[in-house]
């Protein structure tokens, strides 16, 4: 709890500086772990955005985007998902190369994590960004996400499609996944 009066904001820092501080000293995966859940979580507060920036939190998250532990890029991946709604953080992650680190996520094992990226993805979309958010081989995933059994991850990569992509994008890579399918998807006769 933030103590009431001028101090909350500093009082603010450095509860989160000691969270950084934590995961960086530590060599315990289980502590690193319930560190970047809480800073994911705090991430989606906006009156923590500064003082994240500041610690460079949104790096941190981005450096576990590329972890072997499945809970580190989770974590981190939500926690881009939490900054990337603020404008300054959104310039700080495509600063860091990343739409591509994002866009390595789509094909993570764990929907949550793929969720995030998808949302992610979105939400750094920007005039300068566009191009490289709707590359045909990010639409040609979310046309797959589009398919899929999975409610959220189907309904999320309808948005995607609809509020990131003009009707022109979508179908040149419905045409490109159609023409790759043609080739690739063709069973071989049996004897």
């Amino acid at each position: 709890m933030w103590k009431k009066g001028s101090s909350e904001g500093s009082d603010r820092f450095e509860y989160l500086q000691t969270l950084v501080t934590e995961f960086q000293d530590t060599d315990s995966e289980e502590a690193k772990e319930q560190v970047l859940a809480n800073l994911a979580n705090f991430a989606y507060d906006p009156n923590n955005m500064e003082n994240l920036r500041e610690l460079q939190v949104p790096d941190l998250f981005l450096d576990m985007l590329t972890e072997e532990n499945a809970n580190f890029v989770e974590f981190g991946m939500g926690g881009l998902c939490n900054l990337s709604m603020d404008p300054e953080c959104r310039d700080v992650i495509l600063q860091s190369n990343g739409i591509s680190l994002v866009t390595n996520c789509l094909s993570n094992q764990r929907e949550e994590t793929v969720l995030s990226a998808i949302t992610t993805l979105m939400n750094l979309t920007t005039t300068s960004s566009h191009a490289e958010i709707t590359d045909p081989a990010i639409l040609q995933c979310m046309l797959r996400f589009s398919l899929s059994e999975s409610p959220r991850l189907r309904n999320l990569a309808a948005v995607f499609l609809k509020d990131c992509c003009n009707q022109e994008q979508v179908a040149r890579a419905e045409q490109q996944m159609q023409g790759q399918q043609t080739a690739v998807g063709i069973p071989l006769p049996k004897d």
